[in-house]
């Protein structure tokens, strides 16, 4: 589970601007080098049992439960229900803000809370309004008095209970010293309006303490996608309103947000499957059983690999640790690919990063530089990793980047954290034992997934080989549709397109360039400069959020549907680019919002305006003429000839 670490993260930020006011306030400090001085931490311990969420050194991770789980469940569902699946957008950036965070909403009323995506915990929970000592996160605390449909769970022999013995309690305790504790409670949890799932009843925790760095952090609570009773996914599938399957898809390097799904996708045909043993260990694990670098097998006996706890990918843990004779076959097989490059220090001193310099600032060229790498299944399949699934971006050196792969201290377990997964679909098929593995561009797949009307079942096949297994994900056309582009349809005239840019920098520096900054969004979304205006902007620290408006080059007053669909579509997929200077960043929500009602002057002012122009001009012209006829007029009346006689004049006396 990767919890914040920082004071304040660029989380709140981007789920503030997006639900409510554009006037929050940014981290006041770098939440990318505070990250990763926990991430780095892990290295240097003697013992791990496993990060699944960042740990300051020589610590593990444990926990006490006060509800008991069943990992090795063999589950039942009932055949009268219809399964579908809750469609949830992710947001937030793995390296820059240390965890995804969705919004589920609780109670009725629904009260809506930003939500740690975590496959290492078993229980969701966010904080009470009766909470004794809770810290102050982004959304009010769950007031359970406004909820029709709240109950507290009643003390019984599956759970621990309070003092009085009238309610069940829970209890998580975390080695770096945070904790939750609470109340159980039962409530109807809402999954938005873009999923098919009808809200469900699910137990969930009130939070009543809380302390460390869940005190600290902005994110709500946690989702806890883990195997238990209390998880969401199991309570979920024990109704048979889901199958026993979900999946998550993070966005690639430089890109945030992504997508979430309870419930099973029609897997596409050359999706790569690993058997998934649940009772191997307690966390989601693989059968790892190689990895080649530009081609060619690391020398390793396959053992190394399923060493402790095994192999386990976790959602929330940031990069990836090997045990130590797997990391330095690996290092020194990625360094004799690139002795072309410069070998350099790394961002923080403090640690010997292995970084190379001159390799470009393009991610989509990254591959013409640094090899590709493998990972082999126990079933000889195979998973594709590309530059950008071991690698992180140097923040102080342009076009350099570091291995995000590190060793796991002496411990033998292998983590394979966020950083290996970008821009892949994982899906977590539990009922079947597996894990598959789909490389795609996850900022898309939130628009495919919202463009498909419905979700085919899972095959009932269990074997883990990986054959033809049904369509894959119905994909969005390359053009813009109105099933992509929700609110653009004909007969819908667009007057103004806003959206929020989050960028990592301080708005002094970036100041005397937002000239700049808006002639490239211009070039991006291919209009003119003129159109592209700042609506607002806030900043706090390192970080700066600006409104933007895109408005209408035309004088009718409103942007054509087409090239509204184009820059809408260009927002929705993450396709502009930015240079380096301007710090990384991210597009939120955008808006496509009808021209306002424009009053008869409004409607008519040119033509009014031009009009006066006119009469103006044509009454000055005719005084002009006349002035110059009365001058000519003056003249011939007082000119006289030189001989001319003149009547004599009598003096006037004096």
């Amino acid at each position: 589970m990767a919890r914040p670490w920082s004071q304040s993260s660029l989380a709140f930020l981007i789920l503030v601007f997006a639900h409510f006011l554009p006037s929050a306030l940014y981290a006041s400090h770098d939440p990318v080098s505070f990250l990763r001085r926990f991430n780095r931490d892990l290295r240097g311990r003697t013992s791990m049992l496993l990060p699944l969420f960042l740990l300051p050194s020589n610590s593990s991770r444990t926990f006490s439960s006060s509800a008991n789980t069943n990992n090795g469940r063999n589950l039942q569902r009932s055949d009268t229900h219809d399964t579908h699946d809750a469609r949830m957008r992710l947001y937030d950036d793995l390296l820059s803000n240390g965890y995804y965070t969705t919004r589920l909403l609780i109670g009725t009323p629904p009260q809506s809370f930003a939500l740690i995506v975590d496959t290492g915990s078993t229980v969701t929970y966010v904080p009470c309004s009766s909470c004794e000592h809770c810290g102050k996160h982004q959304d009010p605390n769950f007031k359970s008095e406004l909820s029709t449909t709240y109950q507290p769970v009643k003390c019984n022999i599956d759970c621990s209970c309070d003092n009085e013995k009238k309610h069940c309690v829970y209890e998580r305790q975390y080695a770096e010293m945070s904790s939750s504790s609470g109340v159980l409670g039962e409530d109807i949890i809402s999954f938005g309006n873009k999923s098919e799932l009808e809200p469900q009843k699910a137990v969930f925790g009130c939070e009543n303490v809380e302390t460390g760095d869940l005190y600290s952090q902005h994110a709500d609570g946690i989702m806890g996608l883990g195997r238990g009773d209390l998880s969401i996914v199991d309570q979920l599938v024990d109704r048979g309103v889901i199958t026993d399957s979900f999946s998550l898809c993070y966005g690639g390097m430089d890109i945030g947000g992504g997508a979430m799904v309870l419930g099973s996708l029609s897997p596409p045909s050359d999706m790569v499957f690993s058997h998934s043993e649940p009772a191997r260990s307690p966390y989601y694990n693989v059968e790892l059983k190689a990895i080649h670098v530009a081609g060619k097998p690391l020398l390793l006996n396959p053992s190394v690999f399923d060493g402790k706890h095994g192999t386990v990918l976790d959602s929330g843990t940031t990069y990836a640790y090997l045990p130590e004779a797997a990391f330095i076959a690996f290092k020194n097989a990625i360094m004799k690919e690139l002795q072309p490059l410069k070998q350099i220090s790394g961002p923080d001193p403090t640690y010997n990063d292995i970084c190379f310099s001159g390799a470009g600032s393009e991610v989509l060229q990254l591959s013409k530089t640094f090899p590709a790498v493998e990972m082999v299944f126990g079933n000889d399949q195979k998973v594709s990793l590309s530059p950008e699934n071991y690698l992180f971006r140097h923040s102080k050196v342009h076009g350099a980047y570091c291995l995000g792969i590190f060793q796991n201290g002496k411990d033998p377990t292998t983590l394979l954290g966020g950083v290996i997964v970008r821009n892949t679909l994982v899906m977590y098929d539990r009922e079947h034992q597996k894990i598959g593995f789909w490389k795609t561009n996850c900022s898309e797949l939130w628009e495919r997934l919202r463009a498909n009307d419905s979700s085919t079942p899972m095959p009932s096949a269990s074997d883990n080989k990986n054959s033809s297994l049904g369509t894959p994900p119905v994909v969005a056309p390359s053009g813009p549709t109105n099933d992509v582009l929700p609110g653009i349809s004909w007969g819908f005239q667009v007057g103004q397109i806003t959206f929020y840019m989050s960028l990592a920098i301080k708005y002094l520096d970036l100041k005397p360039h937002i000239a700049e900054l808006s002639q490239f969004i211009a070039h991006e979304l291919d209009v003119n400069a003129s159109q592209v205006h700042v609506l607002s902007f806030a900043s706090e620290g390192n970080y700066s959020l600006i409104r933007w408006a895109i408005s209408p080059a035309s004088p009718a007053g409103y942007i054509s549907n087409a090239t509204a669909s184009s820059i809408i579509s260009r927002l929705a997929d993450h396709r502009v680019r930015l240079p380096d200077r301007f710090g990384s960043y991210q597009l939120l929500e955008w808006n496509a919002e009808p021209p306002g009602r424009r009053t008869w002057w409004q409607q008519h002012y040119m033509v009014i305006i031009v009009g006066i122009v006119i009469i103006v001009f044509l009454g000055l012209s005719v005084s002009g003429l006349w002035f110059v006829w009365k001058r000519s007029q003056q003249s011939l009346l007082t000119y006289k000839p030189v001989d001319s006689i003149i009547p004599e004049q009598e003096l006037q006396p004096l």
